[in-house]
């Protein structure tokens, strides 16, 4: 048997393959997505690298060069920015660590608009514990320059969504808007993403909740009510709890296995805490194109009209029947 799987479904090649699907597809998306590859390849070897580097006094406030040494959020922002603006395939990006949209130089442009958070629970890394980064690919709908007008569109037109996870592997799920969610594991023999999750599917029910529970005194009545059916249940089997703290582990692992995650709203966070457009939208995308639900408890994250670009939104995501018992509770309440 040979050692070297001669022919191998790589992510790259995955990709094309969908493209030429698509009679009308320019190679653009292809090529956006091939610069995602790239940045998340290199902030998963920065990632590795990390917690080495602190241990051991390699990372000083500068190098060996006097070059300041960058904290890795930082790191990771500048790598996406730079990738995605040199895939000349966009036009504006959103970034968690910046406070306005980004717009790219008009010699630059594309037709495509990247939202993402870059290193999602970057403040687990001196704990080891699983981080992530989280993106959108929106197309751009008006012919006028790139605005802020632009970025601002409903869940429902997202043309991608996925996320990287930099845990005990690095792994990428991917959603395309025309197909399935298929998961990618870095080979870091070939520095390839390999596909070994093709159509991932969400169990209709799960038996696990992912809160966190320390704001409980804070929760509205809904949601205390779900959570206590789901701990003291009238029947049957409590769910087991788990809970991270990093939003790619925890919404991996429902997807995985089954069960809910919230992040709900509380009485400091009216809002919830999580971003809409670079958290919510490509979590629930992905969700629901694995057979999932993702709602506010009110109504569907994808249907969430955005008004600004730091945007938060109760999140509550997972198997279709475990989310509709919690949409239930809402209705009672």
């Amino acid at each position: 048997m040979s050692a070297i799987d001669t022919n191998t479904m790589t992510m790259t090649r995955f990709v094309i393959m969908q493209q030429r699907q698509q009679p009308e597809a320019t190679g653009e998306l292809t090529t956006l997505l091939n610069a995602l590859l790239t940045a998340i390849k290199a902030v998963s070897s920065a990632v590795r690298k990390a917690g080495i580097a602190k241990l051991y006094g390699i990372s000083g406030s500068t190098n060996v060069q006097g070059e300041e040494v960058k904290k890795l959020d930082v790191l990771s922002n500048d790598l996406f920015i730079n990738m995605l603006k040199s895939s000349f395939t966009t036009c504006l990006l959103v970034s968690e660590e910046n406070d306005t949209h980004i717009e790219v130089e008009v010699e630059r442009q594309g037709k495509y608009i990247v939202c993402f958070d870059p290193l999602d629970g970057s403040s687990n890394i001196d704990c080891l514990v699983s981080i992530g980064s989280i993106f959108s690919i929106y197309k751009k709908e008006s012919s006028s320059s790139p605005s802020l007008a632009d970025v601002l569109q409903p869940g429902r037109k997202l043309v991608a969504a996925g996320y990287a996870l930099y845990g005990s592997a690095t792994m990428i799920v991917l959603a395309l808007g025309n197909g399935p969610v298929n998961g990618f594991m870095l080979d870091p023999a070939i520095g390839e993403f390999i596909l070994t999750d093709p159509d991932m599917r969400i169990k209709p029910r799960g038996k696990i909740y992912s809160i966190n529970e320390g704001y409980e005194a804070q929760w509205d009545e809904a949601v205390t009510e779900y959570v206590k059916s789901k701990k003291h249940p009238q029947t049957g089997k409590a769910y087991g709890a788990r809970y991270v703290g990093s939003m790619v582990a925890d919404v991996h692992r429902t997807l995985k296995y089954g069960g809910i995650f919230m992040y709900p709203a509380t009485k400091d966070s009216p809002k919830g805490k999580l971003r809409l457009l670079y958290e919510g939208n490509p979590m629930a995308f992905i969700i629901e194109k694995a057979g999932g639900l993702a709602s506010t408890g009110r109504i569907p994250i994808l249907d969430v009209q955005p008004q600004s670009i730091h945007e938060r939104v109760p999140v509550f995501l997972g198997s279709r029947d475990d989310v509709q018992d919690l949409i239930d509770c809402y209705k009672r309440h």
